[in-house]
């Protein structure tokens, strides 16, 4: 567990010393600033439901910069070999990068709470509904960090790993249009791998634990397929 922490410490101190991750907060907070203004301006209403699909696209091309130098930049600079011949296992490695990811994540949540406190000026908000459409976006956020780790291990190319993010996200993203414009009989099957949509239960201030376990679910999936990733590397 201590080895865990000390990764996880010096991903995120990595973070800080690189320009991708203020690029990729100041390019998240500019166009969700952008789009709580127009929707604030246009409906005057004490409302912060509409801006979390705003959040969720916005989070699209902001995960897979965040997470696209996790592992590939390893491979870029040869480091990975010693890193994967250290005393710590692929498990405490890979989850204390993914560790750090999400508490850069997380920093992505806690500074959009500054918009229903702009809100709460003007009017009561529903706080049940607020707390769980933002537990909503972390895990969402969460998930979508997982996928970016795994894409990271693909290549030793940062772009390539991003781009790779990008476009798993976007299937994940776009499948329930896909499930009933391709597949129209079992369309609603495949409904439920959709990482967006399981977000509206919690968005109407719904706690449903299918949801939880599903995000919690799918991060353990693209862990383990990147642990698995790097083992098969590790013995080529």
């Amino acid at each position: 567990m201590r080895k865990l922490w000390a990764l996880c410490r010096k991903e995120l101190q990595m973070y800080f010393f690189s320009p991708t991750a203020y690029v990729a907060f100041a390019f998240y907070f500019l166009v969700s600033g952008f789009f709580f203004s127009m929707d604030f301006l246009g409906n005057q209403t004490v409302d912060i439901r509409p801006l979390f699909g705003n959040f969720m696209i916005v989070y699209l091309f902001v995960i897979p910069l965040l997470t696209m130098r996790l592992v590939s930049d390893e491979m870029r600079q040869g480091t990975d070999e010693l890193l994967l011949t250290s005393p710590a296992s692929l498990t405490e490695i890979v989850v204390g990068k993914y560790l750090a990811a999400v508490i850069l994540q997380f920093l992505l949540v806690a500074g959009a709470l500054v918009y229903p406190f702009i809100l709460s000026r003007f009017g009561a908000l529903d706080l049940p509904v607020m707390w769980l459409s933002y537990l909503s976006l972390f895990l969402l956020g969460a998930a979508m960090m997982a996928v970016g780790l795994f894409a990271s291990t693909l290549s030793a190319h940062q772009m390539v790993a991003g781009i790779a993010g990008f476009a798993m996200l976007l299937i994940l993203w776009m499948i329930e249009w896909l499930s009933g414009s391709l597949l129209p009989k079992g369309g609603d099957w495949l409904q439920q791998f959709s990482i967006a949509s399981r977000t509206a239960n919690l968005q109407k201030g719904l706690l449903d634990w299918s949801d939880v376990i599903f995000y919690l679910s799918f991060i353990v999936v693209f862990v383990v397929l990147s642990i698995q990733t790097l083992e098969r590397k590790r013995w080529k």
